[in-house]
């Protein structure tokens, strides 16, 4: 029985961790590559870490299937076109050197309200990038729209999004009315969804919370 080779960026968020600890478990998984800025040095025998530059990356191995998961917010990056430079063109870059390395499927985390035309700069840069994948030609593109997160980012050595955070508690109180896609989520939910929609995909696919939510 073949294997998959796997590619995946931002294996050290709240979602990108939960995706890398699902490839690893998957018996139909043979090698997992990771891309970062940093050095890992989590052992495990599927596993092998690039220390990269998003900006200058190089060619990469080939692979199957490629997860993005990189992200962060206009007050950690520190103004807009930083923020910009990693979910948007970080990511695009990834996904280029990965159709390029034999890629034919790609899961994406993306954001609810993700939207081209958005008059919201967050959403706006989720949405265009959304749009810029779906025409590299990939054979299969899996696009998860996740509600506000559930999860330790403090773990992680990662700020608490405030904004989060809030949500996180007015959702616990109003949940029997609050609509299932805008409930908050667990981050090990989203991976989940990815790493059983992403293998099989055919054609553009967007999951809502809703649609992620294993509770």
């Amino acid at each position: 029985m073949s294997t998959r080779t796997v590619l995946l960026a931002g294996a050290t968020g709240l979602v990108g961790r939960g995706i890398l600890a699902g490839l690893l478990a998957d018996p139909g998984v043979g090698a997992v590559h990771t891309l970062g800025r940093r050095d890992d040095h989590t052992p495990h025998p599927k596993l092998s870490h690039h220390r990269v530059d998003f900006a200058a990356l190089p060619p990469l191995p080939t692979v199957d299937e490629v997860y993005l998961a990189l992200g962060t917010t206009i007050k950690v990056a520190g103004s807009r076109p930083a923020f910009r430079a990693v979910d948007y063109e970080a990511n695009l870059a990834v996904a280029k050197a990965a159709h390029a390395a034999g890629a034919r499927r790609l899961g994406l985390v993306s954001a609810m309200g993700a939207d081209a035309r958005s008059s919201v700069f967050y959403n706006r840069v989720k949405g265009e990038l959304e749009d810029t994948l779906a025409t590299l030609g990939y054979e299969g593109l899996v696009i998860a729209r996740p509600s506000f997160l559930n999860g330790d980012r403090a773990s992680l050595g990662q700020p608490v999004r405030s904004g989060e955070a809030l949500a996180l508690r007015i959702s616990t109180w109003l949940r029997p009315v609050i609509p299932a896609n805008y409930r908050s989520i667990r981050a090990g939910d989203v991976a989940a969804a990815l790493l059983q929609a992403v293998p099989a995909a055919q054609g553009r696919r967007v999951l809502l919370s809703g649609d992620m939510r294993r509770d």
